[in-house]
């Protein structure tokens, strides 16, 4: 039973950054896009939205620091293999 817990674990983390991340990515294009405003098809200005706007760049900044963080978190013992820097030990994270 153990492994099968395992396996749904990674499962589900797997399910989240493998998807869930794009879908947080795709909507903060949606939001800065709507946000920017423009012309529609029919000619007619639309007015930029600042809230948006400002929420795309708000999911676009959560994304990058996601996965700044993964990268870290997978170099993090080369890191303080080379440097003597312990990245995340003062989270008490190993």
């Amino acid at each position: 039973m153990h492994y099968l817990e395992a396996i749904f674990r990674v499962l589900v983390v797997g399910l989240i950054f493998g998807a869930g991340l794009p879908a947080v990515f795709a909507g903060a294009l949606v939001a800065y896009s709507q946000g920017a405003g423009g012309v529609d098809d029919s000619g007619t200005a639309i007015t930029p939205n600042p809230v948006l706007k400002g929420l795309g760049l708000l999911l676009f900044t959560v994304v990058g620091a996601i996965v700044l963080l993964a990268i870290l978190w997978i170099t993090k013992d080369v890191i303080a293999h080379h440097t003597g820097v312990k990245i995340f030990a003062p989270l008490g994270l190993k």
